[in-house]
């Protein structure tokens, strides 16, 4: 009993130890969705991100990697910008630029697993892009478009052409006194909407991280299997992991690399680094923004997306002779909590997080309907 009490003991550590190394990316994330609520209004979103050429692809992946946010954040964003009109291949665009492109994720990576999986997430966000757009191509349901458009959020979802702050310029929406508390409101209705799926996500991947060996992950992965088999193998089970077991798209970060100790391939890994999108909670809020059937087409489009990235970015990397060596201790690293820039990321997001908190209290929606999709 008392072995049982101290292995889960170390489960919650370790979900602990992921939140910690993405708590703020998390504020700044559902910041930033509640800003562009405010100031980006419909009209200005669909000049920009309207249409599904390369200049707007190319301007919605920019967006995407200068964000900074988390796939739950980034999906409350990416949501935002498709509800003000913009297509829906910039829209995904965004999605994967803003959890495979971002500074943080490089570093976090470059410090756990080596150069190389930096080199492989960044280079791989582009090709997930790529890959992205021509399936969305080749098969766009321009009816699942139109309904997920139009589709009334449950919970509190926002009716996003309402929320938007009075002004003739973003410059003057941003100095206008109101904007500040817009941002607080929608900042506390999206983190109102997910804080449960987060909750389930980093629990899930820690006691999946402690309670399952490194022999049973070596055996599901065929390590030592040849490559022609493990390759393709993994990239495919990589994702449906992810599945089960992702939290977000920088605190999936220690997970990869446990999995990475314990057996699976570069691509394997790669697969699950990219399957941030596919998560069952997240899934779950892709059905909330659009409904049942767009949320099951761009599941499907993700997957087959991410294991053809994973592929190729494994076929690449192997070919050049650069992928690394594991780390046999990462659960050592991930549970070890000490006084570095994540602290202080942590402690400077934390207070912004409570001063939204409390702006939002100080002033409460006249109607908590107003602006919002009735249940």
């Amino acid at each position: 009993m008392a072995h049982l009490a101290g292995r889960i003991g170390e489960a919650l550590l370790m979900a602990l130890g992921m939140f910690w190394s993405v708590g703020w990316s998390l504020v700044l994330g559902f910041t930033l969705s509640g800003l562009i609520q405010a100031v980006v209004s419909q009209e200005r979103m669909r000049a920009a991100l309207g249409r599904d050429g390369v200049r707007e692809i190319g301007l919605a992946t920019v967006l995407g990697a200068a964000s900074s946010s988390c796939s739950y954040a980034s999906a409350a964003v990416s949501r935002t910008l498709f509800k003000k009109g913009a297509a829906l291949v910039p829209s995904l665009a965004f999605l994967f630029a803003s959890t495979n492109l971002v500074i943080e994720l490089g570093i976090i990576l470059y410090l756990l697993m080596g150069w190389q999986f930096t080199a492989a997430e960044w280079i791989g966000g582009v090709v997930l892009v790529v890959i992205m757009t021509v399936l969305v191509r080749l098969t766009y349901p321009r009816h699942l478009v139109e309904a997920a458009r139009r589709h009334p959020e449950a919970d509190g979802g926002h009716m996003h052409g309402a929320m938007t702050v009075e002004g003739s310029t973003i410059w003057r929406k941003l100095r206008n006194p109101d904007t500040k508390v817009r941002v607080a409101q929608n900042f506390i209705m999206d983190v109102s909407m997910l804080w449960k799926d987060l909750l389930g996500g980093f629990l899930i991947a820690g006691f999946l991280s402690v309670f399952i060996p490194n022999g049973w992950w070596a055996g599901l992965f065929l390590k030592g299997a040849t490559p022609w088999l493990q390759v393709p193998l993994n990239a495919i089970v990589g994702p449906l992991i992810a599945i089960v077991t992702f939290v977000c798209s920088i605190g999936n970060v220690p997970m990869a690399a446990v999995l990475w100790s314990g057996g699976i391939s570069f691509g394997g890994v790669l697969a699950f680094l990219y399957a941030d999108l596919i998560v069952l909670p997240l899934l779950d809020v892709y059905r909330r923004y659009y409904g049942w059937h767009m949320a099951a087409y761009i599941g499907g489009i993700f997957f087959v997306t991410m294991v053809l990235a994973a592929l190729v970015m494994d076929l690449a990397f192997t070919s050049l002779g650069l992928v690394p060596p594991p780390n046999p201790n990462i659960r050592a690293q991930i549970m070890h909590f000490s006084l570095n820039y994540t602290f202080w990321l942590n402690l400077a997001f934390g207070a912004l997080a409570l001063a939204l908190v409390r702006l939002n209290r100080s002033h409460p929606m006249r109607m908590r309907h107003e602006g919002h999709a009735h249940h």
